[in-house]
């Protein structure tokens, strides 16, 4: 397989923007792309657009309005591994010597939905049983604090961290920080989940240009190496389930870095899928960042920290950037580009040249999550 880079991203901010459609907020972020990498449409050979509440032919939509026409376009839906599994078609494409120049873009407006939980299929028994993505974490919070012996705290302080992480970030949807009184008094969601400890419901989008090596080149931008790029399902069964135990985030990323030839302690930050703050802490150890049932720790002694051990979603993760589901895995593609190439600003983790970037989701019937994406990216010279 040929190296491939990613060599220009652009995200438009995330929050609230009702009356703009998908497609509208997709067209934003690829204009960004070609106005910050100076690539002109007609040098773009495919393009991949991963979406879940957008609509038939959101790709046709998003790419016609910026010049990108008659050309192959994808839609992707994967839950909210869908941005993520479109940066994975196009990785594919570039890697298999298909193509030299392809864009992935993921978009969402979840505004139309109004508030609360986002609905789910029907043509599904949990889902039918009135199943919630609340709920569920919920449950796993539970099981992992009885098992840990940790208290709600130790959910609150991963919050408290990514919003600190956020207030920093332009992009993201909260850009205040919040104190651990706040988080633990916030409005109650499902025991022991307060409001504080739920990602919002966002709008937005963000685009990402992968191409060559000998394209990079000659366009110019700073680029990064994208080292694995692994998409992983999960595995059907109707036994007992472990809450605690994400097996889809360990086979994925295990496949990753063993593409890339790195381990857990290479990682200089990783970008998580934390809907839910205890999901940073399930994630984080399913990854290796941490020992099973210590994650609590690490967060507690600043090792997730932006200047810690490891950085963990140094952008404010889905906690403070917010998580308009399909556009998720592409601004998580996005942030950790600038973090390899120095340009990260105020959110710039020290020495960074290793990045995983993780999104997981999709509640279904018989798995612990429908789909995941893992992708390892570094510095390049």
């Amino acid at each position: 397989m040929r190296p491939v880079f990613v060599a220009g991203a652009a995200v438009a901010p995330f929050g609230k923007h009702p009356g703009r459609s998908a497609a509208d907020l997709g067209e934003q972020s690829v204009v960004e792309l070609l106005r910050t990498t100076g690539l002109t449409p007609d040098l773009v050979e495919v393009g991949f657009v991963g979406s879940v509440y957008g609509g038939s032919l959101v790709a046709q939509r998003v790419l016609q309005r910026v010049g990108i026409s008659g050309v192959p376009a994808f839609t992707v839906e994967n839950a909210c591994a869908s941005g993520a599994s479109a940066v994975h078609l196009a990785w594919q494409a570039i890697a298999a010597g298909t193509y030299d120049c392809v864009v992935a873009v993921g978009t969402e407006n979840l505004s139309n939905f109004g508030g609360g939980a986002l609905p789910l299929t029907t043509a599904d028994a949990e889902i039918a049983q009135g199943i919630v993505m609340p709920a569920t974490y919920a449950m796993r919070a539970q099981r992992y604090l009885h098992e840990t012996g940790a208290g709600v705290d130790s959910l609150s302080r991963v919050s408290v961290k990514n919003r600190r992480n956020g207030s920093r970030n332009p992009r993201a949807h909260f850009q205040a920080e919040v104190s651990l009184d706040q988080v633990n008094e916030s409005r109650a969601i499902a025991d022991p989940l307060q409001l504080l400890h739920c990602c919002p419901n966002s709008d937005g989008a963000a685009a990402v240009l992968l191409c060559s090596k000998e394209f990079a080149a000659e366009l110019g931008t700073p680029r990064a190496r994208i080292r694995a790029s692994v998409v992983r399902s999960g595995k059907f069964h109707t036994g007992f389930r472990d809450m605690t135990w994400p097996d889809i985030t360990e086979r994925a990323s295990r496949a990753a870095y063993d593409m890339a030839g790195l381990s857990p302690a290479d990682l200089d930050l990783v970008e998580l899928h934390d809907a839910f703050s205890i999901a940073e802490l399930l994630h984080a150890e399913a990854l290796g960042i941490a020992e099973r049932g210590k994650a609590h720790r690490a967060v507690a002694d600043g090792e997730f920290d932006r200047d810690g051990r490891v950085a963990v979603s140094p952008s404010g993760g889905l906690l403070s950037r917010g998580h308009p589901v399909g556009a998720t895995g592409v601004s998580q593609i996005s942030e950790a580009y600038w973090q390899l190439t120095g340009s990260a600003g105020d959110l710039q983790v020290p020495g960074a040249d290793v990045a995983l970037t993780h999104v997981t989701g999709g509640g279904i019937f018989g798995v612990d999550n429908g789909a995941c994406s893992v992708h390892i990216l570094t510095a390049e010279d």
